[in-house]
Parts: C-alpha cells; sequence; structure tokens
C-alpha cells in the first residue's frame, strides 16, 4: 500500500514511504497554481526525461528505477493533510478552488512510455516519456526525476565494477553503512543487484527484494576474545550426527601443532616458519565455528594474515573437515589483496597435498577494503587469487561521480512541437513526441540508437523464418549500396516481396546538431526501445513490471550484447545517437524559427 493509503491498479506504493506528491520541488507547486489560474493546467503535454551524458566516463548507462516511477503513478493522490500543508505554503492569494482542483488530482489521465528497466540506455534517448495535463506532469518532474537519477547510477557503477571484474568473481555489496541515509543503502543494494552484484549484507534489503545475503565477522568479534579458555561449550557433533567431539578446541590445538611442525620441517611447503599464533584468535574462529560450522569463513587480518590469521584459519578448517564439515574460506580486509591471496592460496595448496584433504586448496578467498574499479583493474594486472570482492563506500556512494544529471525537457503542447534552445549545443532538447530504435549489426552487436518522429514509419530489416535456409543459403553479395543479391542476380528485396518476407531498408542515420556526421545503416535487426507502462485512459495493453531477478537477467544480457570497445574503462569508442533525416530537418526547421533573429548596429 503507497503511505497515502491508495492502491491503483493492483501496483503497490514506492518501496519508501516517503516518496509521495509532496516529494517535489516548491515551484511546481507554483506553476501548477499558475497554469490553472490561467486555464491552461488541462494542456496535453509531452514531456521527455533523459540524461546529457553516460556516467563515469563511459560509454554506456543501465536504466533504473522505472518501478518505482510506475508504483507512484499508481498511486499519486494527495491527502487532506498534504493539501492544507499546500495551502499554507503558497501565497494567501491563491484561490481555493485550485485546492479543489488538487484533491482530484490523479494519474488517470497520464500516459507513461518507457524503455524497460534494466536496458543499456544512452545519452539523448528518451528514458520516459509522460504524457499528459500539463500542471499534473509537471508535479512529476522531481519524484521522477530523483528515482530515476541516483538508481540508475549506481546501478552503472555495479555493471562498471562487474565488467573489470569478471564473469567468475563473486561480487557482494558491502556499503549500507557509508549510504547516504537508510533510502540510498536500501536504494543501492537493490540496483547494485540489478546491475550484476551478486548479493548485499542489507538485510532489510534482503527482505524487500529477496537479493541473496552475505555476512561473517567483523575484527571487533575477533579481538573480543582473549583466551580460548574463555569458551565454555566446546562439543561439536559431526556432519552427520553419528559422534561427538567433546573438545573441539582441543582438536584445532592438535591440528595446529602439526602445522607448526610441518612449517618447521618443510618451509618451502608452507610459505616459511610461523612461530605462536594469536591465540585470542583462534579462540575467536573456534567459537565462530562452534555457531555455524556449516558456514565458517573468518576475517583473518586482525592481527597478521600469514603469521597468525591464515595457521589459525586452517587449524580450524581441518579440525572441522575431520567432523564432516567444510570451510569456507577467509576473508582479507587489509594489505596487499594481491600478494596475500596468492599466499594464502599457495598455503591451502601444500594443505590439501601435505595432509590429503581434497578441494583445500579451492578455499574461498574474499577481499574487501575499500575496493573501486581502479583497484579491482590493478588486481587483475598484478594477478591474485581473490574469488570474491566486498565492495562498499565507492560502490554505493557512486563516489567518482555523483550525479547522472537527468532531465525533463517538455517536447509537445496540444500537438504542437516545443524546443528549449542553449548556446551550449549539448543542451538543445530534441522536439515533439517520439519513437526510439536500436538497430543491430550482422555480428549482433547494437550499432545505433536511432529516434524517429511518432508518426514515421518504423525501420525494416531483413527477417526470414527459421525454416527458410535454402534461401538464406543463396545470398551471395551485398554492393555498395547495401542492396543484398542472390546467387541469379535477382536484389533480395524482389525475392523477399515473392516470397512475402519483411525486406531490409538502407537508414540514414544523422547527428542531431551535427550535419556531417552521418551514416547509412542496413539493420539486421531492429528493437524498438519503448513500451507502454501506464495507459492511462488510451486504452493501450499496460507492459507488466517483471521481478527483480528478471531485470537483472535482462540487464546482465543486455552489457553482454554491447561491443566490447563500448565497454572498456579507459578511452571507449562512442556509441552514436542518432535522429532519422526527417526528423534531423524538423529539429533544425523548429530551431531556426524559434531563435530570434541578432541584429548588428
Amino acid at each position: 500500500m503507497a503511505a497515502n493509503g491508495q492502491r491503483k491498479e493492483g501496483i503497490d506504493g514506492p518501496t519508501n514511504p516517503m516518496v509521495t506528491p509532496l516529494l517535489t520541488d516548491l515551484y511546481q507547486f507554483t506553476m501548477a497554481y499558475a497554469y490553472w489560474k490561467a486555464a491552461k493546467h488541462n494542456d496535453r503535454a509531452v514531456f521527455d526525461l533523459y540524461f546529457r551524458r553516460n556516467p563515469f566516463g563511459g560509454e554506456y548507462t543501465v536504466f533504473a528505477g522505472l518501478e518505482e516511477c510506475i508504483k507512484l503513478i499508481a498511486n499519486f493522490r494527495f491527502s487532506e493533510d498534504e493539501i492544507a500543508f499546500i495551502k499554507e505554503t503558497l501565497p494567501t492569494s491563491c484561490e481555493d478552488g485550485f485546492y479543489d482542483y488538487l484533491r482530484s488530482l490523479d494519474c488517470s489521465d497520464v500516459e507513461i512510455h518507457a524503455i524497460s528497466e534494466g536496458f543499456v540506455v544512452s545519452p539523448k534517448i528518451p528514458l520516459l516519456r509522460v504524457e499528459g495535463p500539463v500542471a499534473v506532469a509537471q508535479l512529476l518532474e522531481t519524484p521522477l526525476v530523483n528515482l530515476i537519477n541516483y538508481a540508475s547510477l549506481v546501478a552503472t557503477n555495479a555493471a562498471r565494477h562487474r565488467f573489470v571484474a569478471g564473469k567468475s568473481k563473486l561480487l557482494l555489496e558491502f556499503g549500507l553503512r557509508r549510504a547516504h541515509g537508510p533510502d540510498g543503502g536500501i536504494g543501492a543494494s537493490k540496483y547494485c543487484y540489478m546491475g550484476g552484484f551478486d548479493a548485499t549484507s542489507n538485510v532489510a534489503a534482503g527482505k524487500l527484494f529477496g537479493i541473496p545475503l552475505r555476512g561473517t565477522h567483523s575484527h571487533a568479534f575477533v579481538s573480543s576474545f582473549m583466551s580460548p579458555d574463555e569458551i565454555t561449550e566446546k562439543s561439536l557433533h559431526s556432519s552427520d550426527g553419528s559422534h561427538v567431539c567433546e573438545d573441539f578446541v582441543g582438536s584445532a590445538q592438535a591440528w595446529l601443532s602439526k602445522l607448526k611442525v610441518t612449517s618447521i620441517q618443510r618451509s618451502n611447503l608452507l610459505g616459511g616458519i610461523f612461530a605462536e599464533t594469536n591465540q585470542s584468535e583462534l579462540a575467536a574462529f573456534a567459537s565462530y565455528a562452534l555457531a555455524f560450522p556449516n558456514n565458517f569463513l573468518a576475517l583473518v587480518d586482525t592481527y597478521d594474515v600469514m603469521r597468525s590469521g591464515i595457521p589459525n584459519f586452517c587449524a580450524i578448517a581441518l579440525a572441522l573437515h575431520d567432523l564432516g564439515y567444510k570451510a569456507v574460506g577467509i576473508r582479507l580486509d587489509s594489505g596487499d589483496l594481491a600478494y596475500l591471496s596468492c599466499e594464502a592460496r599457495n598455503f591451502f595448496k601444500t594443505i590439501e597435498k601435505e595432509f590429503g584433504v581434497p578441494d583445500f586448496g579451492k578455499m574461498n578467498i574474499t577481499a574487501s577494503n575499500d575496493l573501486n574499479e581502479e583497484t579491482l583493474d590493478a588486481l587483475n594486472k598484478q594477478g591474485h587469487e581473490v574469488d570474491a570482492f566486498g565492495i562498499g563506500t565507492h560502490l554505493v556512494t557512486c563516489y567518482a561521480q555523483p550525479a547522472l544529471g537527468v532531465v525533463f525537457k517538455l517536447v509537445e503542447i496540444n500537438n504542437q512541437p516545443r524546443i528549449k534552445l542553449s548556446e551550449d549545443v549539448s543542451k538543445v532538447s530534441i522536439p515533439c513526441k517520439k519513437r526510439s530504435y536500436r538497430l543491430y549489426g550482422k555480428e549482433g552487436y547494437p550499432l545505433v540508437d536511432l529516434m524517429t518522429g511518432e508518426n514515421e514509419t518504423p525501420p525494416k530489416y531483413y527477417k526470414f523464418p527459421l525454416s527458410f535456409h535454402p534461401i538464406q543459403l543463396m545470398l551471395h553479395k551485398v554492393d555498395v549500396y547495401g542492396s543484398l543479391y542472390c546467387l541469379n542476380g535477382c536484389k533480395l528485396p524482389d525475392l523477399a516481396a515473392y516470397f512475402g518476407l519483411q525486406a531490409g531498408e538502407r537508414i540514414l542515420c544523422r547527428h542531431p546538431f551535427n550535419e556531417s556526421k552521418r551514416a547509412y545503416v542496413v539493420p539486421q535487426h531492429v528493437e524498438e526501445l519503448m513500451k507502454c507502462y501506464w495507459p492511462g485512459r488510451s486504452g493501450k495493453v499496460r507492459e507488466e513490471l517483471p521481478p527483480l531477478k528478471v531485470i537483472r537477467e535482462r540487464c546482465i544480457k543486455h552489457l553482454e550484447q554491447m561491443r566490447p570497445d563500448h565497454m572498456r574503462r579507459l578511452n571507449p569508442t562512442p556509441y552514436k545517437v542518432s535522429v532519422s533525416a526527417k526528423l534531423y530537418d524538423f529539429i533544425h526547421f523548429l530551431w531556426l524559427n524559434e531563435a530570434p533573429v541578432g541584429e548588428l548596429q
């Protein structure tokens, strides 16, 4: 249920109860009143929500936050308390009729088209198109921008960390304590998971969104123990329940003695000779293992990783193995992570070989300690043995870039296209109601995103039925104009017409503002980007909001579809965003028509 008690179309209210119609800027209400006063409040307006530049110096962005936007729109109503507060806030000259108007407001006359959440998106392409009464659309501006800006930014940050870490590594989001307040923490966990992370430490997010949870213990737990004598209950049942080890701590200490003897006799195997390990650390590990014998993962850098933490961990892990349990692994939270992870791996492999413990050498190694894209990249270049990364501050705060810069611009009013001009060309808006397409090349990579006017014919592409292999085998060449020929010299469009197939089209794609930047594209596949997620009174079919796991899978799939040179960290190849020839001509016609003509004296 929404905070105001409303529920429409079977869609729950926003996750955060503070997301209400009051979560907006004051000037949205002053404009709404001015529209109402001028009897313009019901003028039909179209707004585009988009961003102007990809974050983090990259060439892609992950679109996130749509679900929360639709939840807001589905439950958008003013309560009496909210109206009373607005009345106190606005000047006393505002007429009471305006507040009666606010009482009647909802989003039943609003239509929302959007790119699906989790898609990879680019600057200038509308993420949302909001169509409806201008006053209502203006009241939606700030909350929609707010809900999409951080969500898309942190999802993109997560995707970038995943790209650098690689597919095989486990990525854990550990950022709640450093996030920008509770909502920043909850949102970060949700959108990092969407962007490719595997789990979170955030228990509330785990409950709300079904995100897998991970966590072990802190340095405080280790340093809270003084001696193994503090452990009063030392017995542990074997994993199959067949017998009991009455003194698990003693068993671990016996294994530690064996490791020490081996290190003295064969120092080349155990990476050198270690002396007495820290016994309070051993006590902490033993206590944790007694509590979680099936999930023993120890933080090993409280005192000294190689001289104490690793030997103590191995002693506990070997004692657990004697009882049929398998330890999970270790976490490194300081020091030279590349070096320490390699040394720890060698230690584990030696124990596997020396004592015949299966898979001990494959023990999980997790690393944390203020990690970011740069440190992950550096670790890859140095060489490391880390299996999982716990990442917090730099991830959830988007330390490298604090905002995405989402904007909300009027592009049409009462069927009349509008344009916003600026001396900075990047801030010129693209007018009129538009459709957006992604054009794919023969290798399956996206080539360009194309905007067209709402009523333009959609771009065509060659589309063969799966059973039509003989015709595909007859394809012979492509001429310089992009026309396909078969072996008998017949152009494919003629062949397509004969067999009733959809023919391809050679599309001129133009940069919106730079006349010289243009290219022809013959797409092998075309995907329309925007779908109707809130039909209002239009009668259109509403696209369903999928579960978070489905959005995550979609996001990973779309990231994998991108060409590698668009994805690289440094100097990525720019991804092309273009407009059709007709839309290009219209933009520049309207630009000249609206721009004042100067006069020289």
